[in-house]
């Protein structure tokens, strides 16, 4: 379903002539593609699921940002202002992300439902939520704050 979204939004981006669009959406088939190959190396034919390219995009997202600050350290606005056109590309293929408060009840939600009450139980509840919030929270946010809640034992 993605992978298809995504072959219609380049094609639409290549006929409207959408210059930053067309480049960003290879750029993630070249992701894509890559990973797949790299699947496909451990026996998995079919490449990556869908949840696998929910957290690529992610990731995407997340080097860009990590990009503009530079940039913008830099004084190099115009370079900014390219990351930021493509990571709001790259969002339209992700799901809508969950605000603070639903990401602390999806948290307390995991914990009580995987019965942790200490760190050593981190990895259970960080499966409970890549497996039901898959794209829709930054897991790297929400370590920090499972580690938090669930403290040292």
């Amino acid at each position: 379903m993605l992978r298809q979204q995504l072959n219609d939004t380049l094609k639409d981006a290549m006929k409207a002539k959408e210059d930053r669009k067309v480049s960003t959406i290879r750029l993630i088939n070249a992701a894509l593609k890559d990973r797949d190959i790299q699947a496909r190396s451990k026996g998995n034919a079919d490449g990556i699921s869908e949840d696998e390219i929910l957290s690529l995009l992610q990731s995407m997202v997340k080097q860009r940002r990590d990009s503009i600050e530079a940039y913008t350290k830099g004084g190099r606005a115009d370079l900014a202002q390219q990351e930021a056109e493509e990571i709001a590309c790259i969002e339209n293929f992700l799901p809508e992300q969950l605000s603070s408060d639903e990401m602390s009840a999806a948290i307390d939600r995991a914990i009580e439902e995987k019965e942790a009450d200490c760190i050593k139980d981190m990895g259970k509840v960080m499966g409970f939520l890549k497996e039901n919030y898959a794209g829709r929270m930054d897991f790297s946010k929400v370590s920090g704050a499972v580690k938090d809640r669930l403290g040292a034992c």
